[in-house]
């Protein structure tokens, strides 16, 4: 089992650094996609990513549930694309009731579908705690807890990486 973290702002290269790795496996691929196209412009975003993928991969669309429905595909590699949407996904699912037990929950799940996979997993999140602070209390809780998943991921991950501007720096060999 390999599990590689990419980390970085919107826009800083993290999906195509995720599939170039990917793609360097030389295995059958699993794409696995959290966004929902709720709205024109998510709409335009994932059909952009669609048109960046090989078409010999495999597309898991979810919205919540990801290691779940990842254990049940049994795939030998694995890009999750992406941990922030995912959260995001969770936080609504439950209205912004306990937010942080319903994201524990995901990420625990997600981590024991890593462990018990034997594979290779590349796992992007944004880095979102660079930031301003939120103005929200509900902003606020969403970004924490995706720092909090961003630190539990990092820690099972044998590699992390930090894209800057297209830029891959390597933070954990």
């Amino acid at each position: 089992m390999v599990c590689i973290l990419i980390l970085g702002g919107a826009r800083s290269g993290k999906s195509r650094f995720a599939q170039e790795l990917a793609s360097q496996f030389g295995e059958e691929v699993l794409f696995v996609a959290t966004g929902s196209p709720l709205d024109e412009e998510m709409r335009q975003r994932i059909e952009e990513h669609r048109k960046n993928r090989p078409g010999s991969w495999r597309t898991l669309e979810v919205s919540t549930n990801a290691g779940k429905k990842i254990a049940d595909s049994g795939k030998q590699v694995v890009v999750l694309d992406c941990i922030t949407l995912l959260i995001n996904n969770v936080i609504e699912e439950h209205n912004g009731e306990n937010p942080k037990g319903w994201v524990s929950r995901e990420i625990e799940e997600l981590i024991e579908c890593i462990d018990k996979i034997d594979g290779t997993f590349i796992i992007v999140s944004n880095e979102v705690g660079m930031g301003i602070v939120p103005a929200s209390k509900l902003g606020r809780t969403y970004r924490d807890l995706l720092g909090w998943a961003n630190q539990e991921l990092a820690k099972c991950a044998d590699e992390v990486y930090l894209m800057i501007a297209g830029i891959k720096i390597k933070i954990k060999p």
